[in-house]
């Protein structure tokens, strides 16, 4: 190894005790997990890497050059063996007869199945002829920040030059052009013209490295980009604070704060045709751009790697800011922001669209940029919209980098421009070099990577729903939270009892997914604990779909009477709250403005008068009729609705060990003392049971189905409504 190579940036993770023991496809997956694990090398689901390897062929053993790669829609950090295509390298070179030109791209995918190596269901990708056809045994293309600082750098040719001569490698530089089978041969061709050549800077793109070994071509890469990083970021340090024209504003006081104010108020307008999941990010690159003088400009002028704006759209939407503002007044801003662009995104598509071209997407942005405030983006789910978020910092990376990288015209003519578009199909910006519409479009609307989306699992149900459930550290709370949980929400699971939260969120999490569910305490005596509980799922979520409160207090006594503080700590914890918890859901709700829920728990013992329970049994007479109030003040957009269980024994903390010994004597229903507490639960829902018409106990998972019943998109015609879950209870059948 070269000492001149010294990592300055990264780190070389390869372990040869881990890689010793590791064939040629296990070799290429460790490579491709460590270039992976660091998002400076590249992001997420982004970049490919290859390697052409020998396997004898299963129907004659004779041996095969097989080429393996990242399959489509892989990720490089968590992909496995199985993720990779594996295809006949001789089959592949072959293609290059049937190939007729840039204008009939697209239907050499199609032929790329009849390349498969084995039987591998695995879908290649539109990069595999890149890997193809590089005569090199193991190839990376990846796309870290500073390597595409320098590819959309309008001088990136002269400064690879001066890169080159500083670190005496001997990279090339090729023109933009989309990925695919037209990309691949002009690849080949500029390898070919330039012998020796060590690696290709793809302008507007990504970079290409190579080697002999798995272990070689890691070395190599990582080598390169943190060579690329410290020619970048001497000029980014170099030009301070004078960065993206220097500052416009500042970072508002509590930003954080006016961030979760208004998240749920841009959730709502950016998921008017479809749900989506909000993240915020206050990322010191974040704050630095957005409060530039330049940031609304390089915003417009959109992003250059294909692998940023596929998710994050050609543009951001971008919102200017004073110190003052109102929240009003900045809602209207936000409101003529979002018009302006989805109106010029529509005609963005409208002027580069053909017949074929897949019909015209959400035409609301997916990064929204406030100066003062920050970044919010969006996504199907909490990890989309986090990803979503990182990819624009990506490009602010870029966008930081190229902009640094100036100060002298180029020398050559603008270092993108060639056969795929001329130079003035580029506009730029300080030095920064952004991809023409007219090349954005035929990226973000490719027929490919509308095949790539649909390829995509179904979404549950309550996929892009955030469901707050209180009390749902036990009982029916923890029931509903299980049942929204695998129907796809993201889960908040608010309690009193942190502890009990935190159990059920990391059992949520642990079924479905590290970002399914977040624990918060929450005392809905307490209108502050209310309203920090909300906050915190807005925080975590961007917003509020349902909210189902199923917690509740059945006062006891040792004399069996109520006293006066008993009678008012009852209706506080039963009626009262449930009023403060939909007050203040509301506030979000209404700041939304799209279709929400909210969803009470009554009882059986509403309509049911019985002697000893006359606080429990009002107070619950009044949440019905609560029920009723708030669906008309609330209507048309939130519906409020509840669910009437008859006695739940089973979970419920209301039913200690002696208030179960306490009925069971009043009922004269015989028991063992040494009995366990679930037995004599058993006993009690049992005899309840043979009251009702089903005879079946109600257990927290009838409570629960009924609840996300009234909760989710299948009762949008229901309001004002209980729904009984007593199994039959004569009783309490209305008069």
């Amino acid at each position: 190894m070269d000492p001149g190579d010294k990592l300055q940036y990264l780190e070389d993770r390869w372990d040869d005790r881990v890689a010793r023991d590791l064939d040629g496809p296990d070799l290429l997956r460790y490579r491709s997990n460590l270039l992976g694990s660091d998002l400076r090398i590249t992001n997420f689901g982004g970049g490919n890497t290859s390697a052409k390897l020998s396997a004898p062929d299963p129907l004659d053993g004779a041996a095969q050059d097989v080429l393996w790669v990242k399959g489509s829609g892989g990720d490089l950090g968590s992909i496995k063996r199985e993720g990779f295509a594996t295809l006949h390298l001789r089959k592949l070179h072959a293609l290059r007869d049937r190939y007729r030109g840039a204008a009939h791209e697209d239907e050499m995918v199609g032929l790329y199945p009849m390349c498969t190596f084995g039987i591998n269901p695995v879908a290649a990708s539109i990069d595999t002829p890149l890997h193809a056809f590089l005569p090199f045994a193991h190839v990376d293309h990846l796309h870290p920040d500073w390597g595409i600082a320098l590819a959309a750098a309008a001088n990136g040719r002269d400064k690879l030059d001066e890169f080159n001569r500083r670190f005496g490698q001997r990279l090339i530089w090729v023109p933009w052009a989309r990925p695919g089978f037209e990309l691949a041969m002009v690849l080949r061709k500029a390898v070919e013209a330039s012998p020796g050549c060590d690696g290709i800077v793809l302008g507007g793109h990504g970079l290409f490295t190579w080697g002999d070994t798995s272990r070689a071509c890691y070395r190599r890469s990582i080598t390169v980009i943190d060579q690329i990083g410290q020619l970048v970021l001497e000029q980014v340090a170099q030009r301070g604070a004078k960065l993206f024209g220097g500052p416009r504003g500042e970072t508002a006081e509590h930003h954080r704060e006016l961030a979760i104010d208004l998240l749920p108020f841009v959730r709502g307008r950016v998921s008017r045709k479809r749900r989506m999941i909000g993240h915020f990010s206050d990322d010191p690159a974040v704050l630095r751009f957005v409060n530039s003088k330049d940031a609304e400009a390089l915003a417009q002028l959109g992003t250059s790697c294909p692998d940023h704006f596929v998710r994050t759209k050609i543009r951001p939407m971008y919102v200017a800011t004073e110190p003052g503002l109102s929240g009003a007044d900045l809602r209207a801003r936000i409101d003529t922001a979002l018009a302006s662009y989805r109106k010029d995104y529509r005609s963005y598509y409208e002027a580069h669209a053909v017949p074929d071209s897949p019909a015209l997407r959400d035409d609301n942005p997916s990064v929204v940029l406030i100066g003062g405030v920050g970044m919010m983006s969006f996504g199907k789910t909490c990890a989309e919209a986090r990803i979503t978020g990182e990819f624009y910092l990506n490009a602010i990376h870029v966008m930081e980098g190229a902009t640094a990288l100036g100060g002298d015209a180029p020398t050559r003519g603008l270092s993108q421009a060639g056969l795929a578009a001329e130079a003035s199909a580029f506009v730029v910006h300080q030095n920064y070099v952004a991809l023409p519409a007219s090349e954005a479009f035929k990226i973000e609307y490719w027929a490919l990577e509308e095949a790539k989306l649909r390829r995509q699992p179904a979404e549950k149900e309550l996929s892009r729903w955030i469901v707050a459930v209180v009390g749902g550290g036990s009982g029916i709370g923890r029931a509903t939270a299980v049942l929204a949980a695998a129907r796809g929400a993201n889960v908040v699971v608010a309690d009193r009892n942190l502890e009990e939260a935190q159990r059920t969120a990391a059992q949520l999490c642990k079924d479905h997914g590290a970002a399914t569910a977040v624990a918060v305490a929450i005392d809905i005596r307490d209108r502050q604990t209310i309203r920090r509980a909300l906050r915190e799922a807005v925080a975590a979520y961007g917003g509020l779909d349902a909210i189902i409160n199923t917690a509740a207090v059945f006062p006891t006594s040792p004399t069996g009477v109520i006293d006066d503080d008993g009678w008012a700590a009852t209706f506080d914890i039963n009626i009262t709250a449930n009023h403060r918890l939909a007050d203040e859901a509301a506030r979000i709700l209404k700041d939304q403005d799209i279709e929400a829920s909210i969803v009470l728990t009554s009882s059986a013992n509403a309509v049911v008068a019985k002697r000893g329970s006359e606080a429990y049994d009002v107070s619950k007479a009044a949440v019905s009729h609560l029920v009723r109030e708030l669906a008309i003040s609330l209507a048309p957009k939130i519906r409020v609705n509840g669910v009437s269980p008859a006695t739940v024994v089973s979970g419920s903390t209301m039913f200690s060990r002696e208030r179960v010994t306490a009925s069971l004597q009043k009922y004269n229903i015989a028991f063992e003392l040494g009995a366990t507490d679930d037995q004599l639960s058993a006993l009690l829902a049992g005899f309840y049971a043979k009251r009702a018409l089903t005879l079946q106990p109600v257990q927290p998972d009838d409570c629960a189905q009924a609840a996300m019943f009234l909760a989710g998109p299948a009762a949008r015609c229901t309001t004002g409504h209980l729904i009984p879950v007593d199994g039959g209870l004569t009783d309490a059948f209305l008069r």
